[in-house]
């Protein structure tokens, strides 16, 4: 092979695995993992747990395999009926004022071309939405009420197809309970922010008994008279982790956001660090970069909506404004166009659609999205990088949305619920169905084991790599 990452990986092969003298492509792939990958493609989407996109995907295990438990109230008792579809606070006219407690075909009301309401995704809310595995409360501790319960029928996306056609994990979990911008640094770092001294008012209010926000004193008394009031749901855990949406030191961040309320920038290890460690190529590509930099965009704004929260290098201080790093690994969807068109995608890329391409609920809708994703798997599939490539679609987390399946036992961060992930590659196994158990950091350990890293974490450490979704005994397309 010509390309430069393979003379990497064979260097890593003789540093670290032992071998004695440069040997054949055969018998490199015998002891470096994924070794006909020389490229890694993460397109990191959001807000979709794996039954609200994938919930009747024939074969994988999903609201048409699993029995939906009953939603229950906030003192246990099973609903009546789902609560009110809420959006922006007030009551979604759009749907029936009366949904039976089980899951429901949103496009049955609201298609995938429209808005849907924003569901709360936050660190403590998932873990009580979860209720120690029984996945019961979701209708109960939401602001959009039984719209937590929805799903779509999928067969009109473009990525169902694609996952028939090559593989879906079924059994993906987000690394982190909650929030985007916790899942990003997980997805970079498997590491939670540190946040020493914040504003009180940041630090949220825990009830010691049970250890998920205290509630307030105008409680409602049923989630059918309204979604949950809380003594002050802060971003910042009382030890002091961020885990819910703080902005970035640097800019791009909000511009309504104060000095003291931005986090301090981070000097964690990340993966890019390990990459650059190593001189291996790696990239962390977003949609909208050049135009928020340059000011032709703000930030949260429509109709690009571009999310600094989803900018995780940028809360780092090796990748400050003005520093080389920040120059040569912080890069925008043209840059990654370009890349591919001429056959130089990096050994390691991320790209990160902007806010109206993302598939958010809220300020997104699912099709556009859908059809991006779907555009940039083509670009790669019709570029010279597609003879090595594994392209890997994943949600950051599950937007608030139910699923039929418990998160496995992990630590105090996560792991949260499944959210939809496809393996795209020649290598790849093709209309398969992955049930692995995997979090976010699968993808940290796949590159990990492919280019001879350390673990950033012991979640890296401890994940399957992605191997089962992949047959490297077939000749590759």
């Amino acid at each position: 092979m010509n390309h430069p990452t393979s003379r990497v990986s064979l260097r890593f092969c003789l540093a670290a695995l032992g071998c004695f003298a440069a040997g054949s492509t055969a018998a490199q792939e015998s002891v470096v993992p994924f070794a006909k990958i020389n490229h890694f493609l993460i397109i990191y989407t959001e807000n979709r747990s794996l039954d609200n996109l994938y919930g009747l995907f024939p074969g994988a295990d999903n609201i048409g395999t699993a029995k939906a438990p009953p939603q229950v109230d906030f003192d246990g008792t099973v609903l009546a009926q789902l609560p009110r579809a809420r959006i922006k606070g007030k009551i979604d006219e759009r749907f029936p004022a009366s949904l039976p407690n089980a899951p429901f075909a949103i496009d049955a009301f609201v298609s995938a071309k429209d808005h849907t309401g924003d569901l709360v995704h936050k660190f403590y809310q998932q873990q009580e939405q979860i209720n120690g595995g029984r996945n019961d409360l979701f209708a109960a501790i939401s602001d959009a009420g039984g719209l937590a319960m929805g799903y779509f029928s999928g067969e009109g996306q473009q990525l169902w197809k694609i996952a028939g056609d090559y593989t879906l994990a079924d059994h993906f979990h987000h690394a982190a309970f909650g929030s985007s911008f916790l899942n990003h640094f997980w997805l970079v770092c498997a590491c939670t922010p540190a946040f020493p001294n914040p504003l009180a008012n940041m630090v949220a209010a825990v009830d010691p008994k049970t250890g998920f926000l205290a509630r307030a004193s105008d409680f409602p008394k049923s989630a059918l008279e309204g979604p949950p009031k809380w003594v002050n749901d802060g971003a910042v855990t009382p030890d002091g982790f961020a885990v819910n949406t703080v902005q970035p030191f640097y800019p791009p961040r909000s511009l309504q956001s104060q000095p003291l309320e931005r986090l301090p920038p981070q000097t964690m290890p990340t993966i890019g660090d390990r990459l650059s460690e190593k001189n291996i190529s790696w990239a962390w590509y977003a949609g909208g970069w050049n135009d928020i930099n340059s000011g032709k965009i703000k930030p949260y704004a429509d109709p690009e909506n571009f999310q600094p929260h989803h900018q995780p290098f940028n809360y780092f201080a090796a990748y400050a404004p003005g520093t080389k790093a920040r120059d040569e690994h912080l890069k925008d969807l043209d840059d990654l166009k370009t890349a591919l068109a001429t056959g130089n995608l990096p050994a390691v890329a991320f790209y990160k659609p902007v806010g109206r391409d993302n598939q958010h609920p809220g300020y997104a809708d699912l099709a556009t999205g859908d059809a991006h994703v779907a555009e940039i798997i083509a670009l790669v599939q019709k570029s010279p990088n597609w003879k090595d490539v594994a392209i890997i679609v994943t949600a950051d987390e599950n937007g608030g949305s139910w699923d039929s399946v418990s998160p496995p036992k992990g630590d105090r961060w996560g792991p949260g619920l499944r959210v939809p992930t496809l393996i795209v590659s020649p290598y790849a196994k093709r209309g398969f169905i992955d049930h692995t158990i995997y979090d976010t950091t699968a993808i940290l350990k796949t590159i990990e084991q492919r280019f001879g890293l350390a673990p950033l974490s012991a979640r890296d450490a401890a994940q399957p790599d992605l191997g089962n979704a992949f047959d490297f005994q077939r000749a590759g397309d």
